[in-house]
């Protein structure tokens, strides 16, 4: 037993990463580990990386400095994404001992051996093809929800990404063990379970990739509404093109699945898309727009748009933004393009200067803050269900309504993973909304 040995963890990038940092992290307490907190003295140090952002993989590095600062003596360990993509990189990092890749992350306390410090980290990296094996996984203890993973792995050939590359196939947890997991969540009293995987509307591709779906991304949701102790359930990013009308129409009718829908854009110019490899064009993404707030007009929907793209003028980025701007949607994630080996759109003509970049990034990050606004205002008047965060920020309590509106009140410690019924009045100075109380008890 590794008695009163400490292991903290650091997780960089998506809520897949986050749901496998405490699967990962489980591994460790059932072997005797102590978890503690990343801002303390710790044995060892996991940091589970990320590679969609230039930013996550300069981060790395400053993450681990300050790991060493606690101890300088620590273990430390890089997995995740950016240490299957290169894991020769992270090893080099000053003070890096371990660097597991896709397949290796799950088994991490088999690797440790003793926990001598290595001159240059120690590399178990498989071949990519080899990630064909699923593992469950989801987070708790972390937040008032958990992220149960679904779904990992990705058979798109998007020419800008490099996660087919990080995570391998597409490949499925069973039915029955994503049921499983979800009443285990549901029993430690948590109120929200937000889907997660690297491409979810692709559920149903066997535990090793076979292409046969033993069921669809459709009755995986049919079957966690039937979940009992579960108050709400939230998809978190599906394709436009996997996103079927059946399953809005069931979302719109469940009495679990809340109306939030984040669906991946990237371009508003139909010739882009093409670049892209994208498996759609405009018109569905319309469409899907469209269908959603026919059958749930006070939906929330988030889209996902990058910016810089090779061969994006002046002109195509214009295409993007008056589409963006003139559609039914309430937020945007903007992503500014950037370049990464062994991907196609990396050897094209037609390479957008960083500061157009960036320009262009700005421009759409001040559409998103208007399109937040105008939807937290179409909400005002509502009685929504919110959902109370655990955090006290500065006085107050955040919390999300069904439809993703975020609300606050001054803090209160009672209402920490509470439900209650609100109505939406007024926007405050800082864009969060305030509310009134419409219910005299909690619902859960």
């Amino acid at each position: 037993m590794n008695v009163d040995k400490k292991v903290a963890f650091y997780t960089l990038g998506c809520k897949l990463n986050f749901s496998e940092t405490s699967t990962i992290a489980r591994n460790f307490v059932n072997e005797g580990f102590e978890r503690v907190e990343f801002e303390e003295k710790a044995d060892i140090y996991v940091i589970n990386t990320c590679s969609v952002t230039d930013n996550a993989d300069k981060r790395f590095k400053s993450i681990v400095k300050s790991a060493l600062k606690k101890n300088e003596e620590a273990f430390v360990i890089g997995v995740g994404c950016y240490a299957q993509l290169k894991p020769e990189e992270l090893a080099a990092v000053d003070g890096v001992d371990l660097v597991l890749g896709a397949t290796e992350k799950f088994n991490v306390t088999s690797y440790i051996n003793d926990l001598t410090k290595n001159d240059i980290g120690e590399v178990h990296s498989c071949e990519i093809e080899d990630a064909d094996f699923y593992v469950g996984s989801y987070s708790i203890g972390d937040r008032t929800r958990a992220f149960l993973k679904v779904q990992d792995g990705c058979d798109y050939k998007c020419t800008y990404c490099t996660i087919p590359l990080a995570r391998g196939i597409s490949r499925s947890d069973t039915l029955e063990n994503v049921l499983k997991n979800a009443k285990e969540i549901s029993e430690k009293g948590i109120k929200e379970i937000v889907l997660t995987g690297v491409n979810i509307g692709d559920y149903g591709k066997g535990e090793f990739g076979n292409k046969k779906h033993e069921h669809t991304f459709l009755e995986l949701v049919q079957a966690l509404d039937k979940v009992k102790g579960i108050n709400r359930l939230r998809i978190s990013s599906i394709e436009p093109n996997l996103l079927k009308d059946e399953t809005i129409d069931f979302v719109s009718n469940s009495n679990t699945f809340v109306p939030h829908f984040h669906i991946p854009l990237q371009s508003g110019s139909d010739e882009l898309l093409k670049k892209m490899k994208r498996r759609y064009l405009r018109k569905v993404y319309t469409d899907r727009v469209a269908k959603i707030k026919e059958v749930m007009p006070n939906a929330c929907i988030g889209v996902d748009v990058i910016v810089g793209f090779p061969g994006e003028t002046d002109e195509l980025f214009l295409e993007t933004y008056n589409y963006l701007a003139d559609l039914d949607i309430s937020y945007l994630h903007v992503f500014t393009y950037s370049e990464r080996p062994n991907t196609e759109a990396n050897e094209m003509d037609g390479v957008v200067p960083k500061k157009t970049r960036a320009k262009r990034s700005k421009m759409l990050r001040g559409l998103s803050v208007k399109k937040r606004r105008a939807f937290y205002e179409s909400q005002l008047g509502n009685t929504l269900t919110v959902l109370f965060e655990s955090e006290n920020k500065e006085g107050y309590i955040h919390g999300f309504t069904e439809n993703y509106v975020k609300v606050k009140a001054p803090w209160n410690p009672e209402l920490v993973n509470t439900l209650h019924t609100v109505m939406l009045t007024k926007i405050d100075e800082d864009g969060l909304v305030r509310f009134d109380f419409a219910d005299t008890e909690v619902i859960a």
